[in-house]
């Protein structure tokens, strides 16, 4: 008899600029967006791009967010991420897009 194989669920993410409350230093627009899909893989859509100061502001609470967390977790109710950069106080917004099965033998 074998045993199955381990399996993680994780989900598959989308941060998005919700708001820009200064003035957009980078270029980035309100709507512009990147996925995290399959553990991490990061899909910037085409001709698009996505500021490193700001990516650098969400990436710490990425690996939360595509865990189950318990109910009273705070990073289960906020969804909401600043950018670091004062001139611009660019909002971001991290939205879960689905649950994804993944074999953990594959995985680092």
């Amino acid at each position: 008899m074998t045993e199955p194989e381990p399996v993680t669920e994780l989900y598959d993410l989308r941060v998005t600029v919700e708001r820009i409350e200064g003035r957009s230093v980078c270029g980035m627009r309100v709507g512009d967006y990147f996925e995290l899909r399959d553990s991490a893989h990061l899909e910037i859509p085409a001709g698009r791009h996505f500021c490193v100061y700001a990516l650098s502001a969400v990436l710490p609470l990425l690996p939360a967010k595509q865990r189950r967390l318990a109910a009273g977790d705070w990073l289960e109710r906020d969804s909401l991420v600043c950018c670091p950069d004062p001139e611009e106080r660019l909002v971001m917004k991290v939205e879960r897009l689905g649950l994804r099965r993944l074999d953990t033998s594959e995985l680092t």
